[in-house]
């Protein structure tokens, strides 16, 4: 398996191992762009793995901070009550930069960064940058990839078109 994610479309394609697409996905990633340094806000770029996965057998809408889940369920009205939350929901694909000094290690580490594949509340808009950093997805269709990939799983994130 791979996971490509092209940022100009906002999509993430799941391949088996002879290449062919078996699944395309909406996602969001970063508002601010493709970028590397800690801090900016930015989804990084390049050779990536799954490092960890996080929240299995958890409920859809299962809320994490900290990579732990918290015990609520996401709701509009627990969204209403805290506004502007990052909301990191149902399950966690943690990724960990391949590159050393281009997205492993000091400033530009994606691992250090908190990088994730994660969900996000169904009233978010797919398709559109939106996150802090990270790539969201709806949550069924995350349940659906987190199933089917493995640690170690490679992930390459690029600005192009797939």
């Amino acid at each position: 398996m791979k996971i490509n994610i092209h940022i100009s479309e906002q999509i993430l394609d799941l391949h088996d191992d002879a290449g062919r697409l078996l699944r395309r996905y909406p996602v969001s990633t970063a508002m601010n762009g493709a970028g590397e340094n800690a801090g900016s806000y930015c989804t990084p770029r390049g050779r990536h793995i799954i490092r960890a996965k996080i929240g299995a057998n958890q409920p859809i809408n299962a809320v994490f901070v900290g990579r732990r889940p918290t015990g609520e369920i996401y709701s509009p009205e627990l969204g209403g009550r805290y506004p502007g939350r990052d909301w990191i929901l149902t399950r966690i694909l943690w990724l960990s930069g391949c590159e050393i000094g281009f997205n492993r290690l000091g400033i530009r580490d994606s691992m250090r960064r908190y990088i994730y594949i994660h969900g996000t509340p169904d009233t978010e808009k797919l398709g559109h940058p939106g996150s802090k950093g990270c790539v969201r997805m709806h949550s069924p269709d995350l349940v659906e990839l987190f199933d089917l990939v493995p640690v170690r799983t490679e992930v390459n994130i690029s600005d192009g078109k797939g």
